[in-house]
């Protein structure tokens, strides 16, 4: 059984209209759908029409996730559920996360099709904020549903215009009113393109994926003390910019000395303030992005870079206020799925190898409640993600998704994983 790959192609380009803006540097089409705007509510809207066309059972819960269940011979099972999310950065491109929902959508097509009734139902859902560019924690509506975080804390959050999450969701009419919390799924799959170059650069067609990495998110606010360019002394200066680009270098040094293991660190928000060519910055906002396979590690370079910040405020006479925004621990997925996939990658004739994810994604949520895995698909141009440039064939998306299909015909037939 195969999935219909124009279809879902046509299905990607179409989802992929709904927030396009044309990208100034590379001169392509991309995609702008923050969480709970204007546009992915429409987004949204598109997803859901497609769910009822397929006459699933469509619930909204009280974080704004939606579930659409097509019912088995016993439907009082434990559902498998297929998963991603449609909000995008602010430079994205058409398929981060889209393809994990839409490739669903087109199983289930393709289930009905060819007739085919499973044991247990099949939920194809999406989550709220998986990318956390809006209100600052990524996995928001996934991590709310599988109890990392609470409702409360998630209503409260707000972006950088001071609007509130719940009123947000209500706004785009997704405030729904089922209950957040997700009871435990027989299991949990999610087919995503990889975002990075190893699957492209090694030839392989599918990534059968171990685990996801550790993700430490932090907001800094460096105060030093504002001034005239030409008129302060430099050794009379409190320069929040010299202290943000002290904490910059100081993450790539702690890379580059490997006591850290795998560990990636990026400052990618810088923003001085007043931001003017004659004055000293009196105050930096800026971010820090920490991620590693290894946990142990991981606290380690917290600590470090903690450590560091003292260093900083004395040298350089500023203040280092910092919040963890985000935190993940590292996540490592069912060995039985992951065995499960690379065996469908070898029934179709795919090659295939085992890969981390270096982004978050809603699946290390559910490996908490439920045996969890994911399938990886290759990118062109090195996988290159978050960017208008990315971009996967119909061959390799319609790969990752048959494989997908394959596992899961496994599971929503089974009494026990």
């Amino acid at each position: 059984m195969r999935i219909n790959s124009d279809r879902l192609y046509a299905a990607l380009e179409q989802l992929g209209q709904i927030g396009r803006y044309q990208d100034e540097e590379t001169g392509l089409q991309g995609v702008c759908r923050l969480a709970l705007s204007a546009e992915d509510g429409d987004g949204r809207r598109l997803v859901l029409s497609w769910m009822r066309q397929l006459a699933l059972e469509v619930r909204i819960d009280r974080i704004g996730n939606v579930y659409a269940r097509r019912a088995g011979r016993r439907n009082e099972m434990a559902p498998v559920v297929i998963g991603s999310h449609v909000d995008s950065v602010p430079t994205a491109g058409r398929f981060d996360g889209c393809l994990g929902v839409l490739g669903g959508l087109e199983i289930v097509r393709t289930l009905n099709e060819q007739k085919v009734e499973t044991l247990r139902p099949i939920e194809v859902a999406f989550f709220t904020d998986e990318e956390g560019c809006r209100f600052g924690t990524d996995m928001l509506g996934s991590a709310v549903a599988c109890g990392r975080l609470t409702l409360e804390y998630a209503y409260e959050l707000r972006d950088r215009d001071g609007l509130r999450l719940r009123d947000e969701l209500e706004r785009i009419g997704f405030l729904g009113e089922c209950d957040e919390r997700v009871g435990p799924p027989h299991a949990y799959l999610e087919c995503h393109v990889e975002q990075g170059p190893i699957l492209y650069r090694k030839g392989v067609e599918v990534g059968v994926v171990s685990g996801v990495q550790s993700i430490s998110w932090q907001a800094l606010t460096i105060v030093g003390k504002s001034g005239h360019a030409g008129a302060t002394p430099m050794d009379l200066r409190a320069d929040a910019g010299v202290a943000a680009s002290m904490i910059n270098l100081k993450l790539r040094e702690m890379i580059a000395g490997g006591q850290y293991g795998e560990m990636r660190a990026t400052m990618g928000s810088l923003s001085p303030v007043p931001g003017l060519v004659n004055i000293v910055p009196g105050r930096v906002e800026a971010t820090v992005d920490l991620r590693n396979p290894s946990n142990e590690l991981m606290q380690k370079s917290e600590a470090a870079l903690l450590a560091y910040y003292a260093e900083v405020e004395k040298a350089e006479k500023v203040e280092i206020r910092w919040r963890q925004t985000a935190r993940t621990p590292a996540v490592a997925f069912s060995s039985r799925l992951q065995e499960r996939i690379a065996a469908a990658a070898e029934r179709g004739g795919l090659s295939h190898q085992s890969i981390i994810a270096g982004a978050g994604h809603d699946a290390q949520e559910f490996a908490a409640i439920c045996p969890a895995a994911m399938v990886f698909c290759p990118g062109e141009y090195d996988g290159i993600s978050h960017n208008p440039r990315e971009f996967s064939t119909p061959k390799q998306c319609a790969d990752g998704v048959n494989v997908l299909l394959d596992v899961l015909l496994q599971l929503a037939d089974q009494e026990e994983l």
